[in-house]
């Protein structure tokens, strides 16, 4: 096949995979082990949880238009109709991949992993065209799923659901989430929010899940964060957070407590 054929292919795929977008933009990262890095953030649209304290309800559906930010940081955005193609993400990614700014591109959501076939089909065309490593977030709830990308990223950061806070129960699913990640040549850790209602019984059953796995996968514990837009769920109390770090310190070797630094900064 001469190069230009090869073009061809190639300029033909870019067209026929498209994704289904909330927006793509530049951004501090607020929450987890990369916390305080700046990234490119490509926000899918789709949620298969309704998690009580969401504050992006926003993406659980595919919205007419997705935003694409038209500079670096600047907050203002094209509005691009739904689905969008890959080469049209790819584009946006160059051109707000200013260097050295960006440490990671975050693959977030919504919930990432309901586009998993589609994904194993773009992420190795958005690795051939940037050299920033792929941070994948995601509910952590679809291990078949992540088997399809995980030869493609380089970290994984996974959300526990606390039934007791989230209204939502996979701890099962969350199990083997965590196996695959832990046997990858990835970096993974795991990221819990908390609040007034958790269930110091919740807790146990996260340590010993993560202990089961790999005792020093670094958990970070989130405090609600009542800053900005967001459901109304009470923030732990500091007694709380120094109780409930502990009982997880008991088992494992690496517990932080970090707000939802974003909220703060107020980025998206």
């Amino acid at each position: 096949m001469s190069v230009k054929e090869q073009q061809t292919n190639t300029n033909s795929s870019l067209a026929q995979i498209t994704l289904p977008l909330v927006e793509i933009f530049s951004a501090i990262q607020g929450e987890g082990a990369n916390v305080g890095c700046r990234q490119i953030f490509i926000r899918l649209a789709g949620c298969d949880l309704r998690c009580t304290y969401c504050d992006s309800a926003h993406t659980w559906f595919v919205p007419p238009h997705a935003l694409i930010e038209e500079s670096t940081g600047d907050r203002h955005f094209q509005r691009i109709p739904n689905p969008v193609t890959a080469a049209h993400i790819l584009e946006a990614v160059q051109h707000l991949n200013t260097p050295p700014i960006h440490d990671s591109i975050s693959l977030t959501g919504g919930e990432p992993l309901l586009h998993a076939a589609t994904l194993a089909q773009f992420l190795p065309l958005l690795k051939a065209h940037s050299s920033l490593p792929l941070y994948l977030e995601t509910g952590g709830h679809h291990p078949a799923a992540l088997e399809l990308v995980l030869p493609y990223l380089d970290s994984v950061g996974m959300d526990i659901k606390l039934p007791s806070v989230s209204g939502e129960c996979h701890w099962s699913a969350h199990e083997a989430f965590l196996r695959l990640c832990d046997r990858a040549s990835v970096e993974v850790f795991c990221k819990v929010i908390i609040s007034q209602t958790t269930d110091p019984a919740d807790l146990d059953r996260l340590s010993a899940l993560v202990a089961g796995v790999n005792l020093h996968i670094p958990v970070f514990l989130q405090p609600v964060t009542p800053v900005g837009t967001g459901r109304c769920t009470p923030p732990p109390t500091p007694a709380q957070v120094l109780a409930w770090q502990a009982q997880l310190k008991a088992r494992l070797s690496n517990v932080r407590v970090v707000p939802q630094t974003h909220k703060f900064l107020g980025q998206r």
